[in-house]
């Protein structure tokens, strides 16, 4: 194990060779020599060894999520409270039939090269996302980018495989506008977004203002941007004075800095999520009777206050609490110990229940969780045996194959949800949700273009997933980033939004 010491050590030398690649030109021009340009320094989620430079596959980095929203470009944003924000596109308009959707684009927008940006470049970005469907569950599944067309140098047409209400909110965040016929990914690729990369590399990136940016001007004019897997050392590296910003600290830090004046702590409310999941087309989970029993003996108070030390909500099994279609006056699900045995009496589990539950240390109190999770099973007799899989094996070789562990969600929209784990032919169904009559009840919802009908219908799905489904939501927990004193406007909504840096400041 290495040291604590030694994390910061190594840290200090990656943020110097950053500092010290500041002269490679990637797309721009470094400071005069001699010349202190101001600088935020952001440590943010990643693990160096998978750092990549395609913005179109699968992003499993934060750190590569957030140069990708620096760099580049997208067609829109989501609020906070979830309504959608235009960038590069300034309009959605479907047909009658919510089948061909007419996107229109800001004009005057330029790459960081010079060329125009042409609805020919976002065709060709979207059409690499749907190729690269494998690595990104199927971000494009909605649309036959066959039918779809470039109508002139500001203006596409996208047609869906079936009605669909939500494509604005489909091609949102992730939608980095690259140039048409762009076919080398090993370094970076130029774009037309806020900032543009300058030095350094995937894993320790310099990031400098684009002054020719059409949007509002970024306050800083660089920004080091470095992957680092250790929450410990991402806070570590502020609280020295390391760097300026730490992005996903664990909720033991935060309580450890309180009242240092020095610095600050972000909160991104209820964006963070291990739910337990269950695979329905395995026993014992196959019984409805168990899965309730299960949801009922689930102290979720204790899991709130040990887990995420109380920074966050309980959970009441809905998996997107925070979306604007999520079900309101669902009665909160209560500890019921004395329930839980009787339902497991009545599938035939009188004299108890033995399960094998997976679980990682990927992000800060998994593990924890779990534990105290099969303890409190045990006082509903189930006995529950923990295994613990190491971080880089876990979400290949457990998830969304076990039939018991400990699952993960970041405040994404429900339509996301759906369509990676909830759907029939969803790419990633975890807990093998497989009900045609939900699926089409899904299609049609998607189909009605009233919005307030469309998010009833929607939260009705959810809430019978939640009654029915393989999910154990026991608690929602903030996203908690440290800060210097000195940064401001570091965002604080839900999903994504954390990505999107740009405005962010250092005062002083």
């Amino acid at each position: 194990m290495i040291s604590l010491p030694a994390r910061l050590g190594a840290l200090a030398l990656g943020l110097a060779l950053v500092t010290a690649g500041c002269g490679a030109d990637a797309g721009g021009s470094a400071a005069p020599a001699g010349q202190t340009v101001q600088t935020l320094r952001y440590v943010a989620v990643g693990a160096p060894a998978t750092a990549i430079y395609d913005p179109h596959g699968g992003v499993g980095n934060q750190s590569d999520l957030t140069r990708f929203a620096l760099m580049y470009d997208v067609l829109a944003t989501l609020q906070p409270d979830g309504a959608l924000e235009p960038r590069l596109a300034t309009s959605f308009e479907p047909d009658d039939q919510l089948t061909t959707w007419t996107i229109r684009l800001r004009q005057g927008v330029t790459f960081t090269d010079g060329r125009p940006v042409r609805a020919a470049d976002v065709l060709f970005s979207l059409n690499r996302i749907a190729d690269k469907a494998a690595e990104n569950f199927g971000r494009m599944a909605m649309f036959d980018m066959d039918a779809s067309r470039v109508v002139d140098d500001h203006t596409l047409e996208l047609v869906t495989v079936k009605p669909y209400a939500e494509v604005p909110r489909a091609l949102a965040s992730f939608t980095f506008v690259i140039p048409e016929g762009t076919t080398a990914f090993d370094r970076p690729v130029v774009g037309s977004g806020p900032y543009r990369m300058t030095g350094g590399n995937a894993q320790r990136a310099v990031l400098e203002r684009n002054e020719r940016w059409w949007g509002e001007r970024p306050p800083t004019p660089r920004i080091e941007l470095m992957a680092v897997p250790d929450p410990q050392a991402r806070a570590q590296a502020v609280i020295s004075g390391q760097a300026d910003v730490a992005s996903s600290v664990s909720p033991a830090t935060v309580q450890q800095v309180s009242g240092n004046p020095g610095l600050k702590v972000v909160h991104r409310p209820a964006v963070t999520m291990y739910p337990f999941v269950m695979r329905l087309d395995r026993e014992p989970f196959d019984d409805p009777r168990v899965r309730e029993a299960i949801k009922l003996a689930t102290d979720r108070q204790e899991l709130l206050d040990k887990v995420f030390l109380g920074y966050g909500k309980l959970g009441n099994d809905l998996l997107t609490p925070a979306d604007p279609s999520s079900p309101a006056g669902v009665p909160q699900r209560t500890r019921d110990v004395a329930r839980a045995k009787e339902l497991l009496a009545q599938a035939g589990h009188a004299d108890g229940l033995t399960l094998e539950l997976a679980t990682t240390t990927s992000y800060p109190g998994m593990d924890t969780a779990a534990t105290l999770f099969a303890r409190q099973l045990g006082e509903a007799g189930i006995t529950v045996r923990v295994t613990t899989a190491p971080p880089d094996t876990y979400w290949t070789k457990v998830f969304a194959q076990s039939d018991f562990y400990t699952g993960f969600f970041g405040g994404i929209p429900f339509t996301d949800v759906a369509r990676v784990s909830l759907l029939s032919d969803s790419p990633t169904n975890e807990t093998a949700w497989h009900r045609k009559d939900w699926d089409a009840a899904y299609d049609e919802a998607m189909a009605t273009e009233d919005e307030a009908r469309r998010r009833e219908a929607l939260g009705k799905l959810q809430r019978e997933l939640r009654d029915e489904g393989g999910y154990v939501v026991w608690g929602v927990g903030d996203g908690l980033d440290l800060a210097s004193s000195r940064v401001s406007g570091l965002p604080d909504g839900p999903g994504f939004d954390l990505a999107f840096i740009e405005q962010v400041r250092l005062d002083g």
